[in-house]
């Protein structure tokens, strides 16, 4: 089958929009027509390499995309819990649910995840769709999901109900997931709780998102782009700061000195030089998330071990929001059916696939909450 999709060939290079040749689904693979893909920032970091570990040692030639959701062509054997015609969510992380972690109740931690940044190191073949002359290209997160259709492991696909808008199914996939599960599952907000998130993206503004749905008395959103401080107002954030030295008086001032509860970190680049200033607005007993990329060579971090001793303060790191997709993709979808959860109001760019660069451009600039892809 004749595909379009949007290719990063090398890093450092611009998406190239090409046709591509889609295999049948092999065992347990399963051939979905996308419908909407959404352009989150950890596909640019493999085409700006920043997860490429050294020379040769990267993901590409790759097909990119590893939010989405779409239709159900075709099935290969032994697919047993997925039919033709059903609408289904990507989820980056797979869930084999059979591995040590998926049987403890943490999907996201699956011992499939290893093959969603380096292809490379995969024990199976890079995933199709193939380029015709080209070789094998491997596909993000074993989906691809920048093509009108791919193939992918059953694994990596949850069933959704099929009254969801399929837009909004795409943003569950990944941006919503992580954002929400950052503030709910892994920083574990409370009623009443005061929160700071760092970066007010894809991902910070659905921890802002969470951290309002779990009770959080006070939710500051900090970014350096008025647009996004002023939507994140509109979806939970009591107050806003542009830069986190002004949130750092601020919290202070809110929370009558004793600081917040929880920092959440979701900015584009988690440089080492953030976690000092942001851990500085964490109070006793309190913790900063990291919910963030950087450049996977990056070892050193500015942070106040004394600080971190004697107040009782934790860092925690985070994947996919620490959910089961299994199980949070269908619960957030529900919170967004009674109108508990903003999902179309994020979506403030809509492209066409021959466009993905200029999307992007958009996204580095600060222009868009969460833009798709519109297959």
């Amino acid at each position: 089958m004749k595909s379009r999709a949007a290719i990063c060939w090398t890093e450092h290079t611009d998406w190239s929009v090409e046709e591509v040749e889609v295999s049948d689904p092999g065992p347990g693979e399963v051939l979905v027509k996308v419908a909407y893909a959404g352009l989150c920032h950890s596909d640019e970091h493999i085409r700006l390499g920043d997860l490429t570990v050294a020379e040769g040692l990267g993901p590409c030639p790759m097909v990119g995309g590893h939010e989405g959701a779409g239709v159900v062509e075709a099935v290969g054997e032994g697919v047993a819990h997925l039919k033709v015609g059903d609408h289904v969510s990507a989820s980056f992380i797979p869930a084999c649910g059979r591995c040590p972690s998926c049987s403890s109740g943490h999907q996201n931690l699956c011992d499939r995840g290893a093959e969603t940044f380096v292809p490379p190191v995969r024990h199976e073949p890079a995933k199709r769709p193939e380029a015709a002359g080209e070789g094998d290209l491997t596909a993000m997160a074993g989906l691809g999901t920048f093509a009108d259709y791919m193939v992918s492991d059953q694994d990596s696909l949850v069933k959704v109900e099929d009254w969801y808008p399929l837009d909004a199914v795409a943003l569950v996939s990944c941006g919503v997931a992580t954002g929400w599960g950052s503030a709910v599952n892994v920083a574990q907000v409370e009623a009443g709780d005061t929160v700071v998130v760092v970066g007010v993206g894809g991902i910070g503004i659905n921890a802002i998102q969470g951290a309002a749905l779990a009770g959080a008395a006070t939710v500051i959103a900090v970014d350096p782009v008025e647009m996004k401080r002023e939507f994140a107002q509109t979806v939970g954030a009591t107050h806003a700061a542009a830069s986190i030295e002004e949130a750092t008086q601020l919290v202070g001032e809110l929370s009558w000195g004793r600081m917040a509860n929880s920092v959440i970190l979701t900015v584009g680049d988690a440089v080492g030089e953030l976690f000092a200033p942001s851990m500085a607005m964490v109070g006793k007993g309190g913790d900063l998330t990291l919910t963030s990329l950087s450049h996977i060579n990056q070892n050193e971090i500015s942070l106040n071990t004394f600080d971190l001793a004697m107040n009782q303060k934790q860092l925690r790191g985070n994947v996919f929001g620490g959910c089961n997709p299994r199980v949070d993709i269908p619960r957030l979808l529900r919170l967004y059916e009674q109108g508990k959860l903003k999902l179309d109001e994020l979506i403030t760019g809509r492209y066409q696939l021959e466009d993905i660069n200029q999307g992007y451009a958009d996204m580095h600039a600060g222009n868009n909450i969460r833009s798709v892809v519109e297959l």
